[in-house]
């Protein structure tokens, strides 16, 4: 699965080069966005909500779902930033939906996709992110270097995600500041939480901690906040949820324990 996405984006990149100038131009003199790191100035738990219209594991969540209107809904809840999944073939996103999510609050956003070439981070720059999603499964490590580097430069932050200690390596190596335990193995699409288990207590305590998937209760927050996680990303619960806005209250009062 994921060698698919890949794949993909880098056919998505491919179309993107004719533009490639006209990108530059227009990320450079784009509006500087939300910095992502005040999401995390707070002694709880940070819920980062996703908007998300499906998933391979799990098929249709909310096709219907307006990114302006959620991310809106998820600010007055009490989220402290927006995931915003801009892949299309698989999950239903796209760029406006970034663009949209912008418009309806002054959360930081991160593009969540298959991020693989410099001109994606002009995309997710010119379009409102405030951070891109690097996963470090999918880039070879002077790569993951690269492009953390540059997103640094257009005033976005990475956010790398890791599944094992060899990826964690590479995301610190990186300089990464936001670290994303991911549980979902992007092969198999299994969720194991054990994963949490494992590399949570790993990363360094100067560094943000996020738990990704998997999530959709408070029981679940304050699980992984046990373990030292300063943020949880929560995606298809709130796609599901009848009311938003009253999931995420429930999630939003863990404290952070800390690491180390």
């Amino acid at each position: 699965m994921l060698g698919t996405l890949v794949g993909e984006a880098g056919t998505r990149v491919s179309a993107l080069q004719p533009r490639s100038g006209e990108l530059e131009r227009a990320s450079a003199a784009s509006r500087v966005p939300p910095a992502f790191a005040d999401a995390f100035a707070t002694d709880r738990v940070a819920v980062i909500a996703e908007i998300k219209r499906r998933s391979p594991s799990k098929g249709a969540l909310n096709a219907s779902l307006a990114a302006e209107t959620q991310a809106g809904r998820f600010e007055l809840g009490g989220a402290r930033a927006v995931s915003v999944l801009t892949e299309s073939s698989r999950f239903g996103g796209s760029l406006d939906d970034l663009r949209h999510a912008r418009s309806g609050c002054t959360l930081p956003l991160l593009r969540k996709d298959f991020l693989i070439d410099p001109l994606q981070l002009m995309e997710a720059r010119l379009f409102g992110a405030s951070a891109v999603l690097l996963i470090a499964r999918a880039l070879p490590p002077q790569t993951l270097s690269a492009l953390a580097q540059l997103a640094r430069e257009l005033s976005l932050e990475p956010l790398v995600e890791i599944r094992d200690e060899r990826e964690l390596d590479a995301a610190l190596d990186a300089g990464a500041m936001f670290i994303g335990v991911n549980s979902r193995n992007l092969e198999t699409l299994v969720v194991d939480p054990k994963i949490f288990q494992s590399l949570i207590p790993r990363i360094p305590a100067d560094r943000i901690a996020i738990a990704e998937s998997g999530l959709g209760t408070v029981a679940d927050v304050r699980a992984v906040a046990d373990l030292g996680a300063d943020a949880v990303l929560v995606g298809s619960a709130l796609s599901l949820a009848g009311d938003p806005t009253d999931a995420l209250r429930m999630m939003t009062g863990v404290e952070r324990r800390g690491r180390g």
